[in-house]
């Protein structure tokens, strides 16, 4: 087998009526760029499906399989990711990245979307190591969950959500990006998808039964991100001997309702996480009562954690 080499598009090269003008980032089965549509002038995003352990791209431009046993993994890629980026076209949700076009070139496949101005959520995270402001939680994932529950309607599931992946706009409204490793929510197994250590499942990493509860880990490990400055310990660590827990030194700056919600998101049996976003999005709103009346969700929080947990906070 060849060595795996991936070739970005060269800045100039125009495809499909796109103008390439610089590579954005790349993923673990795509490249990213900035392009101009050359019809109407405007910038676009442009991802193309090259996954540099199965494909290269030659001399001529054209995207290969490395090997006639390749071959087959590459071309049911291709079909997967058209058949995503067609049923995330017929998606228009404001706080889902808008695909605006899907085409066949180069024996490969792109997937044109809508050029957002933004700063990705890793970026704040990594400028408040001290962790972000209950209020920007609850500015940003919200509208986020909002916007999830909407993919999740429409049959899809992200399955890579993390803060490298949340795009924040002005006013610090959030944009849901990268679908490279989506699928259809009646496929039970997540199969050969990427996947982020620290914020994916268990059910990820073991080709289990993936689900809205899936998506739901992610969000949890990115707001435990937003708190932290850290990301999780994987899901795979965990499955071995589970020490992660929320310190109590985190009650002092956050309600019980958002550290509840991501103990609650971060399940590592996934019948004991939220089953879909509406359950999350509830227990969210619910508006907490007086400390001399506690609501059933601190309730619940100290029935959950461990009673050493309690001796520490």
């Amino acid at each position: 087998m060849r060595k795996a080499a991936k070739i970005h598009l060269s800045p100039g090269t125009v495809v499909q009526g796109y103008r390439i003008e610089k590579t954005l980032g790349d993923g673990g089965f795509s490249s990213v760029y900035l392009a101009t549509a050359l019809s109407q002038g405007h910038q676009v995003a442009i991802k193309e499906y090259l996954p540099p352990k199965q494909a290269h791209r030659t001399a001529s431009g054209r995207v290969e399989p490395l090997s006639e046993e390749m071959a087959p993994l590459f071309t049911s890629g291709i079909r997967r990711f058209f058949e995503e980026a067609s049923a995330l076209s017929k998606l228009h949700h404001p706080n889902i990245v808008e695909v605006t076009d899907c085409f066949r070139a180069h024996n490969t496949v792109y997937m044109v979307m809508r050029y957002e101005l933004g700063r990705d959520l890793r970026w704040y995270i990594k400028r408040h190591p001290q962790g972000l402001s209950e209020k920007f939680l609850r500015t940003v994932f919200p509208p986020l969950l909002i916007g999830l529950e909407a993919l999740h309607a429409h049959g899809l599931l992200h399955l890579d959500i993390k803060p490298a992946n949340i795009l924040l706009r002005s006013g610090g409204n959030p944009l849901l990006l990268d679908f490279g490793a989506a699928q259809k929510t009646h496929e039970r197994s997540a199969g050969m998808r990427t996947l982020t250590a620290g914020f994916a499942p268990i059910e990820q990493h073991a080709k289990g039964h993936v689900g809205p509860w899936s998506d739901l880990y992610g969000i949890g490990a990115s707001m435990w991100a937003c708190i932290s400055g850290r990301a999780p310990p994987p899901a795979t660590a965990r499955a071995t001997k589970d020490t992660f827990s929320i310190p109590g030194r985190y009650r002092h700056r956050y309600s019980p309702q958002i550290l509840e919600a991501i103990d609650w998101c971060m399940q590592m049996n996934q019948l004991e996480r939220p089953q879909n976003v509406g359950q999350l999005l509830a227990f969210l709103n619910d508006t907490p009562k007086p400390a001399a009346d506690p609501s059933p969700f601190i309730g619940r929080w100290l029935n959950r954690w461990p009673w050493w947990r309690l001796k520490r906070l």
